[in-house]
């Protein structure tokens, strides 16, 4: 059977990526070196270069936004948070695996797990127990989806890619209602 020379390549990287110490580096920043070098490798414009980091950033941001809404569907106190918290895994990982899709179509690696920041602001929320932990949830999710919001309203009108566009306004879509829910869950740990 014969492999393409691309394919092989690919292979190599990722037993090299896999089998050496560096496998410990950041998978955010490891995922956007990756998409760097092959751009560059490719010739391609400063505009896919922002693309390319956009879906990382936004893959990331669901990862983290799914592995704090899993947790909180275990752990919080209130059964509001609780319920948020599965709408939230439910929305997010089907704007993930659109992200998936793309990055695939496209050649974009994707981290393949939190960023260190990530897994700090993870691992803080994890340590938390009642009511101080669904406050801790409902802080960090709406911080987080504002960002992915903020970011993905930018690129629905900048991005280079149309297919990418078009996927960057349905987020805004989703991101507003879950916005909305988290506001929601705000003032209803406030009671």
């Amino acid at each position: 059977m014969l492999i393409s020379g691309r394919v092989c390549g690919l292979l190599l990287v990722c037993l090299a990526a896999c089998s050496s110490p560096e496998s410990n580096k950041d998978p955010v920043f490891e995922a956007k070196f990756q998409n760097e070098k092959r751009i560059g490798e490719e010739a391609i414009t400063k505009r896919q270069i922002r693309d390319a980091e956009y879906v990382v950033d936004a893959a990331s941001r669901k990862m983290l936004l799914l592995e704090i809404s899993q947790l909180a569907a275990r752990k919080a106190a209130s059964p509001d948070t609780r319920y948020t918290a599965q709408n939230v895994t439910a929305q997010t990982t089907t704007l993930l695996g659109g992200l998936k899709a793309l990055a695939q179509q496209k050649s974009i690696t994707l981290p393949t797990g939190l960023s260190e920041a990530q897994g700090t602001q993870a691992g803080e929320l994890t340590a938390l127990n009642g009511a101080a932990f669904d406050q801790k949830y409902q802080e960090v999710l709406s911080a987080v989806l504002d960002t992915d919001e903020d970011a993905a309203d930018n690129m629905k009108d900048d991005a280079y890619d149309a297919d990418l566009r078009t996927i960057a306004a349905q987020h805004v879509t989703v991101l507003q209602d879950l916005d909305r829910a988290a506001d929601a869950l705000h003032d209803k740990l406030k009671l």
